[in-house]
């Protein structure tokens, strides 16, 4: 069974850092391109990243500020966020969009 769980999101202020973790299980995890995806309240959810074996993409809205990776080793998946604005306030979910699998999603609340 595939799973996507992903972990780290929170409050913090404009300005600030947070990385978030995504574990995958059930799967070959080092086979298949990962996506970040977050849905904002009210929004539809927007792709913001994607990492295959070596080539990272970027949304346009996202880009110097994010920074995905993985760690094959562990099947996780990460997404740094610096410089975080109020309008990155969403749900942020791992998927593997190809397959439709998505996790749980984590909470990233920017606000002073």
């Amino acid at each position: 069974e595939v799973q996507l769980v992903e972990s780290g999101g929170g409050l913090v202020q404009p300005g600030g850092s947070l990385r978030l973790s995504c574990a995958a299980s059930g799967f070959t995890f080092g086979n298949y391109d990962m996506n970040w995806v977050r849905q904002a309240p009210g929004k539809e959810p927007e792709w913001v990243s994607r990492l295959n074996s070596g080539t990272t993409y970027y949304a346009d809205s996202v880009n110097d500020r994010f920074t995905i990776s993985r760690d094959n080793a562990k099947n996780t998946l990460y997404l740094q966020i610096d410089s975080l604005k109020p309008e990155d306030t969403a749900v942020y979910y791992c998927a593997i969009l190809g397959s439709g699998y998505w996790g749980q999603g984590t909470q990233v609340t920017v606000s002073s």
